[in-house]
């Protein structure tokens, strides 16, 4: 049995779906109903959390992050714990291996997400539970991503209106992991994995460059840059250890362009030319 803490959002509704495909029998609890105080979860994964609205909701995010999964670690029995933390742990360093140690300013209000990420990964850790783990995700997309709220879904929902104007440089990169490949990888890292901390990733850069070439081969749209624009890049993440455990080779993201602009719909201005 699996729980999955967090179901309705992106990532825990496509965990959701697999495990259902699998023939799992998954509890989708609500927010209401936790922390569900003396209950056997089975395989629980805690993928409850917040991204792009952090900043103006700082006690949630601390919520999120961290007092509700303490919470489910103290009063709760479990097969196994996954919980869902970020590569973005990882912006003020190069070193992108799990085992690195990483920094953080409490001053710097950007640095709330990752400060509060890095906590719920540290109770998780000192819980003194069993088949505790993290799993720090990347940039994870998949289709009809017009409809998310992130900096690809801005691309997106801007070439559907025939212009992508670009806040930083096309030389700006960072690692993108294609939801499928994510889901099938956080399942075996719940059930079968030998470390407590592994990096969910691709492994490769994609640049603004990247996208643009890629959406411009499907859809006509013209791209801008304002000036100045800053190089925004997080270094490469290591994928080392689900290399080596898993044997995990990642779809290119650019490979699903079709998809994640959701092209079954009529909503772009098609491009005759043949993609290569």
């Amino acid at each position: 049995m699996y729980t999955v803490l967090g179901g309705s959002g992106f990532i825990g509704r496509n965990l959701v779906r697999r495990l259902r495909e699998l023939g799992q029998v998954v509890h989708v609890p609500a927010r209401a109903d936790l922390p569900l105080a003396g209950r056997d979860l089975g395989h629980v994964i805690y993928a409850i959390g917040l991204t792009a609205d952090f900043r103006t909701r700082p006690f949630d995010t601390i919520e999120a992050h961290v007092s509700l999964a303490a919470d489910i670690l103290r009063q709760n029995a479990f097969s196994s714990f996954l919980y869902l933390s970020s590569t973005r742990v990882y912006a003020n360093g190069q070193d992108t291996r799990e085992t690195a140690n990483l920094s953080a300013s409490p001053l710097n209000p950007s640095d709330l997400y990752n400060l509060s990420k890095l906590t719920g990964e540290a109770i998780c850790l000192a819980s003194g539970r069993e088949n505790v783990r993290v799993a720090r995700l990347s940039n994870v997309v998949g289709p009809d991503e017009a409809e998310a709220d992130t900096f690809l879904g801005a691309l997106c929902r801007e070439a559907k209106a025939g212009h992508i104007q670009l806040q930083t440089a096309l030389q700006s990169a960072k690692d993108y992991i294609w939801i499928d490949d994510a889901v099938d990888l956080l399942l075996r890292i719940a059930e079968q994995g030998r470390h407590s901390v592994y990096n969910v990733a691709s492994g490769r850069q994609t640049s603004h460059a990247d996208w643009c070439a890629a959406i411009q081969s499907r859809a006509q749209c013209s791209v801008g840059v304002n000036d100045p624009a800053p190089t925004v890049s997080l270094a490469p993440i290591s994928v080392d250890r689900v290399k080596d455990e898993f044997a995990f080779a990642a779809t290119p993201v650019l490979e699903r362009i079709s998809e994640i602009l959701g092209m079954s719909g009529s909503g772009f201005n098609l491009d005759p030319r043949p993609s290569t």
